[in-house]
Order: structure tokens, then sequence, then C-alpha cells
């Protein structure tokens, strides 16, 4: 995720590292973020511009559909997750 605020560069920054060392990257962020960066990443995702105080709602729905069908690709059973009890229980 990387949202076209105060720390756009360092984000991108990370990003080119993980891509240097051969990983695949997802590109969650708006259209400036895209233009800037985006030919780079493996695959984009483009969220709308909006304020950064309502940003990480905006961003936090593609992250959870991504989750979510990568879990139902691997065919991990998304209505009983495992350890649950545990990571619940456990501070």
């Amino acid at each position: 995720m990387a949202p076209h605020d105060a720390v756009f560069e360092k984000t991108i920054s990370n990003m080119q590292e993980s891509m240097a060392r051969g990983g695949k990257v997802v590109l969650i962020s708006d259209a400036r973020g895209i233009s800037a960066a985006g030919q780079q990443a493996w695959a984009t995702i483009e969220v709308p511009e909006t304020d950064e105080l309502i940003a990480p709602l905006v961003y936090s729905l593609p992250m959870q559909m991504l989750a979510y069908h990568t879990a139902v690709a691997k065919g991990t059973d998304v209505d009983q997750p495992r350890n649950l009890a545990k990571s619940v229980t456990v501070e």
C-alpha cells in the first residue's frame, strides 16, 4: 500500500528493494502513485484519491478482498480460521 502522502518515496524505495530481491509486488495506490511507480510493480490496484484522514478505510477494502481471494485460491476455509481462539485469548 502506497498512498501518495509524506512517506510515499520511502514506501516506493522499500518496494524497489523487494523487487530487486526477486519479489513480486502488488501496488495499491491512487492514480498519482501508480503513475509514479506502477510500471515497476507486478500488478496494480487503483483506489480513489482521498483525504489522509479516511485513507486507511479506503485502503483496507482492497487488502481485505485480496486476503480473502488468496485464502480461497489456496483452499483455506475462510469461515473456520486456524488458531483463532489462541490469538484472541493470548495477549
